[in-house]
This record gives C-alpha cells, structure tokens and sequence, in this order.
C-alpha cells in the first residue's frame, strides 16, 4: 500500500464513522443541519445568499429506502442508487450546497499581467494550492485598476477552496497571511458555518467525492467542474462534536502516514536506481560477450559476414538493394595489436573508435554492413484522416513503441513514398534530433500497428537489419547500453540546443557483432533477467 493508499483509506473510514466511537450525547446532525437551514434563511433575508433553487433534505423512508426532497418543488425521488454505504445513527447524508455555498474566482482581465511587486492585493493562483494548503513563496499581485474590476472574488482564512480547471479536485485551506486575497477562475471558494472547516476538508479529499468529481467533471474545451456540481456531491455528515473528534484522530495518524510516505518513495527510488544500474550492467555485459559463454560450434561472426555479404549481392542482383549498400570494409586486429579497417587496399588505424575487447568469435563492424537500409523518414504532410500513422520522435519510448502517439499523413501523399520508407516488422527507429529524446530508440512491431502501414518522420531514423542474420533486439541492447548513450551527444552534430545524428554518423557506428544463435542466446538472457527485476 502506497502513502497515497494509506491516506485515503483513513479518510474513507473517517467518512465512514470507522474512524472514531460514536457517542448517543452527541447532538445528532440532523439538528445540525437545521441550525444551518435556519442561518442560510437568515443570510438570505439579509440579502447575503441567494436563495439555493436545488436545495434539498435528504430523509430514509419508511421502506429503508433514501429519498431527496428538493424544498423549491416539492419534488421527491428516490436516491438508493447514489448512497455508497450506510452510515452510523446520528449521521445524515446531505448534498454539499445544503451546507455550503460556492463561487466563483475571477481571471485578470486579458492583455494584463500579474505582478511579483507587493501592491497589498494578493492573487492566488492554483499553481500556488498545494498540500492542502497555499505556499506563501511565490504569491503574485494584482494592480490596483485590477484589484477595482475583481475585487468581488476574493477567499477568507475561513474558506476551503476546490480547484476546477487543469489540476481538478485538489481542496485545501486558506493561510492568514492570505486572508482576502483575490482568488484564480480556475479554482472555486466553499463558505459555510458551523461545520468544522477541517472535517469538511477531509471529507471533500476522501474517495467518496473525489470519485463523484471524476464523474461529473465536464469536458468543453478543458475539463471544468462546474459549480452546480460541487454543490451537488454527497456529503456523510455527522455530528458537530464528532467532526471534531474525527479530524483530532486524523491529524494524530497523518503524521506517521506522512513519513512512512517519504520511506516508502526513497525506497522506490533506490529500488528504481538500482534496477537501472543492474539493467545498464547486464546491457554491458551482454554487449561484450560476457553475459552468455561462447559456443565454438555455432561459428564466428567472421562466417556470419561472409553469409551477409553473399546476401546482399544476391539482394544487388535482383534489384532489391542498391549496389552503394555492398561494402568491402573489413575491421581486423593487428599483429600490433591495434585495430585496422580496411577498406580496398587502404587500412586505416581506428584503435580510438574501439570502446571495448570482445571475444575472438567476435567481430567489430559499421552498422550498415549488417543493413540493408538506413535512412531518416521525410518531413510529412498531416492529415485528420486516421489512415497512414507517421512514427514520430514521441512514439519511440524506452517503454517500447507506441502508435497512439502518432499523426497521420495526407492520404494523397502516400504515393510519394518509396516501398523502402514504409515501416518493417523489426525496424529499429532511432529518434535522431533534439535534446532530451536524442539517441532513444524502439523496435517496430507490426502487432502494435492496427493501420495497414506505418511511415517515420524527418527526425526518426529507421535503420533495417538484415533480420536473417541480426537479431533487431541485440542491436536494440547495445543502442541503448552505456556505451552507446554516454557519448550519443558527443557523436551529433549542431549547436547545443540542436543535436542531430547524421545519417552518415549512424551507418558508420561500430558494433560488436557476436554469431547468430549467440546474438540469440543474449536476448534470451537479457529477457530473464529484467523480468526478474520486475518481479
């Protein structure tokens, strides 16, 4: 059980009246709810409120049936459907507007901006409302024009307030420092009397109204939870003295609750730390042939390229592969002991490119000689029409590959894409600008697709092993290892604040390249061993 868990159960069995006895002293809540019946009247004919149109006394039948009344009309129904639980003898079920009033906040008018200056006129904001509460370290202010226009839409130290808009839900108290202050359209005031204001707080946090806030919220634009709402959510309301009682039991326990929340994130935390350090070296490992012995009869990798190159001569003849795509670079070690690639009768010493010793079976090549494409996606013409998904730099996640988060080309474009651009079971797609997504990479599956074909944007490159002799998900291991990702910035070009990964820079990068059923076996451990980690 999380902290967040541990915390809403408590509130559910306060609500409840699982918290704390009850007492047959008490003065039941059906008195007090006429006390506030007769205040509201009160406030009324001072002309303080208006009148509530909805209001209502929710009563039990005599056939053990719940009904609402509504005062305005007589009209009775029956609520059976919406009481979630019974609730102890003393309590009533009532709506939030029978206790309470709501309104509104008020947005500065437009073209004019908050200040960080002290005018005397504070402006809360929702970005401020938090835990409960509103920090005090970064208020802003209004002018005084401003202040004159909304000056109407402030909240009291007495007042909870329930935010409406972007964070929605979220119901804390107002600080004293904060008493009057104007008050953002994105968040709404509760005013009430003689309910216990922190009793009512818990209540409005707990399942029970949250869950009916999910429910009602709205979507016109942006979800908004409309007033009518608030004052419509179903309130378990006990007895004055035993709102008291129960909110001393919260604040008793929230403290521990509050601790054995930070414990539990700063283990998650290690635990996280941890699995990524264990999951970097087993990728390290795996990438240097130490995770898997070596199996002399499963041949070498140098076999293994002969068979690629025999393939793509194959692929040249039948037109299937362009001639450019046949190498005859070969990457050997010296007597020396340094590293060499030959390319035709040249040898250059590229010892400095070589990160790590691999087994002798072993062998270093460039990416595109064991390809038979790379190359970045074009720049698309979108569409609405949810025909053609374009794999973007946001459907590529260490998590996997995602089409939810892809656009959609124009559906008269696709006859401009060459065969080669659409997407194959297997691709590795290597987000390949920006900051911050550079360098992450996903394997395509068409399993995941449920469109018919799949192209990739500009800023993707698809590099397509030749899956007979690579396995896509080796090289997906050592793309994303250490040893790739430490240096994926160094290897890009452009400014700071644009790196790109040149398509050159990808077909020439050095991989390790192990024998096929090698490359197997190392997928197949690394699988065991991460679904360990995830226990």
């Amino acid at each position: 059980m999380t902290g967040k868990q541990l915390k809403n159960s408590i509130l559910q069995w306060a609500i409840q009246g699982k918290l704390v006895p009850q007492d047959p002293n008490d003065e039941p809540a059906s008195v007090l709810l006429e006390k506030i019946r007769q205040e509201k009247e009160r406030l009324i004919k001072e002309k303080k409120i208006k009148r509530d149109k909805n209001a209502s006394i929710i009563y039990r039948g005599e056939d053990n049936s719940y009904y609402e009344k509504f005062l305005a009309t007589g009209e009775v129904k029956c609520i059976d459907e919406e009481i979630p639980f019974e609730v102890p003898k003393g309590w009533e079920w009532c709506r939030l507007g029978n206790i309470s009033s709501v309104y509104g906040g008020k947005r500065i008018p437009a073209g004019r901006k908050l200040s960080t200056s002290d005018t005397g006129h504070k402006y809360i904001r929702v970005s401020d409302m938090k835990n409960s509460s509103v920090l005090l370290d970064n208020i802003q202010y209004v002018s005084e024009d401003i202040y004159q226009l909304i000056k109407a839409y402030t909240i009291s130290k007495d007042d909870l307030y329930i935010t409406v808009a972007g964070t929605i839900g979220s119901v804390g108290e107002i600080p004293e420092e904060l008493d009057n202050a104007n008050l953002t359209e994105n968040a709404d005031k509760i005013v009430f009397t003689i309910i216990d204001k922190r009793f009512l707080m818990y209540a409005l946090q707990s399942e029970l109204v949250q869950s009916q806030i999910k429910e009602c919220t709205t979507k016109v634009g942006q979800p908004k939870l409309a007033i009518m709402r608030i004052q419509g959510f179903l309130i378990a309301l006990p007895p004055l003295n035993e709102q008291k009682r129960i909110v001393g039991a919260i604040e008793v326990v929230m403290p521990s609750v509050s601790k054995y929340e930070q414990a539990q994130i700063a283990l998650e935390k290690l635990n996280t730390g941890l699995n990524e350090k264990i999951r970097k070296s087993v990728l390290q490992e795996a990438i240097q042939g130490k995770l898997v012995p070596q199996i002399a009869e499963e041949g070498t990798a140098q076999e293994l390229l002969e068979q690629i190159k025999t393939e793509k001569q194959k692929l040249v003849k039948e037109g299937k592969l362009k001639k450019s795509a046949l190498s005859d670079s070969v990457i050997f070690k010296g007597d020396d002991n340094k590293y060499y690639e030959q390319v035709g009768k040249q040898s250059i010493d590229i010892t400095e490119e070589i990160p790590f010793e691999i087994p002798s079976s072993w062998q270093w090549v460039r990416l595109e000689h064991i390809c038979s494409y790379i190359q970045r996606g074009k720049s698309p013409k979108y569409s609405p029409i949810k025909q053609y998904p374009v794999v973007a730099q946001k459907c590529n996640q260490w998590t996997g590959f995602t089409i939810e988060k892809a656009q959609f080309i124009d559906p008269t474009t696709i006859e401009s894409y060459t065969q080669e651009r659409f997407l194959e079971d297997g691709d590795l797609m290597w987000n390949s600008t920006g900051l911050g997504t550079l360098g992450r990479m996903a394997i395509y599956w068409e399993k995941l697709n449920p469109y018919k074909v799949a192209v990739a944007d500009s800023h993707v490159t698809v590099i397509r092993p030749l899956k007979s002799f690579v396995i896509p998900q080796y090289l997906y291991s050592y793309f994303s290892s250490y040893t790739v990702q430490s240096v994926i910035e160094d290897k890009a070009d452009g400014s700071t604040k644009q790196k790109e990964l040149a398509t050159n820079t990808v077909k020439r990068y050095l991989v390790p390249f192990p024998p096929l059923a090698e490359q197997k076996r190392i997928v197949e451990k690394i699988k065991e061993v991460t679904s360990i980690m995830r226990g």
